[in-house]
């Protein structure tokens, strides 16, 4: 399933990186950003190398890593199988742009044809309003567009791969469904989320529909509330789940569960 990519998979990657941030020259005095890795591809364990060091040994399949800390700047970035040498990679990125002072999730996932891929996500990792939570779906699986929905009415509509949706909304509890885009087939749901106040969670949908591997991985920030001791810039990659009491959170929700099987509760490393 996992397969040798070159460089025009960087090359895309690359691209992605470019809606992060504009390509600039390492300042002298760099900031540096917080950088989480998930891994969404099924099958295959890697060795995770930056800048030609291993930095992310035997990195296990729905898993999230980090947050790493990298000052802003240009790195390589190459997956190899366990063991094998950097020559050998199964996934790399050449010359992706960090930007200082972020909050970044790099992705290893499958795209919507089912080759590997790198995507970075910024996150959005501003102050939440007391008693707020945010909810952050990203559709990262080789898997058809689905519709989300509220109370039975579509809410989110043809959410694709790499696409996110998310929504600032009162910590609480709600139901949700989804089905298959413009379908009243419910793929999963109704079922009861909660989220907590002062994190964002992320969820990830990844694997494969055709091969039968679609889960769920899931990343909280925490440390977002605006009373004093607060962190906008967050703790990057720690697990959790959740829900809200709007109908916006009922529908993003819905997305967590997505239809792809048992929700994973991934634990991530500082």
């Amino acid at each position: 399933m996992f397969l040798h990519r070159t460089a025009a998979v960087g090359a895309a990657a690359l691209v992605a990186f470019g809606g992060l941030a504009a390509v600039t020259a390492t300042p002298a005095f760099a900031a540096t950003s917080q950088v989480s890795v998930v891994h969404g591809i099924p099958g295959q364990n890697v060795d995770v190398y930056v800048n030609g060091k291993k930095t992310l040994p035997d990195f296990k399949p729905g898993t999230v890593a980090g947050p790493l800390k990298l000052e802003e700047g240009s790195y390589d970035i190459v997956l190899t199988k366990p063991g094998d040498d950097i020559s050998k990679a199964v996934l790399k990125v050449d010359d992706a742009e960090i930007p200082g002072g972020a909050n970044i999730s790099l992705v290893a996932h499958l795209g919507a044809d089912g080759d590997p891929v790198l995507t970075p996500f910024a996150n959005d990792v501003k102050k939440l309003d007391a008693g707020q939570t945010r909810l952050i779906v990203r559709h990262t699986a080789a898997a058809p567009a689905v519709d989300v929905r509220a109370a039975g009415e579509p809410v989110f509509e043809n959410l694709t791969n790499p696409k996110e949706a998310k929504a600032d909304l009162p910590a609480g509890t709600v139901k949700a469904d989804v089905v298959l885009a413009g379908t009243d087939d419910v793929a999963i749901g109704p079922a009861d989320l909660d989220l907590k106040e002062g994190t964002a969670t992320i969820v990830y949908a990844v694997g494969s529909a055709e091969d039968k591997t679609l889960d769920l991985v899931t990343q909280s920030i925490t440390g977002l509330h605006s009373a004093p001791g607060g962190v906008p810039s967050g703790s990057g990659g720690l697990a959790d789940r959740g829900l809200g009491n709007t109908w916006y959170a009922v529908a993003l929700a819905g997305l967590l569960l997505l239809g792809f099987g048992a929700r994973r509760m991934v634990s991530t490393r500082r």
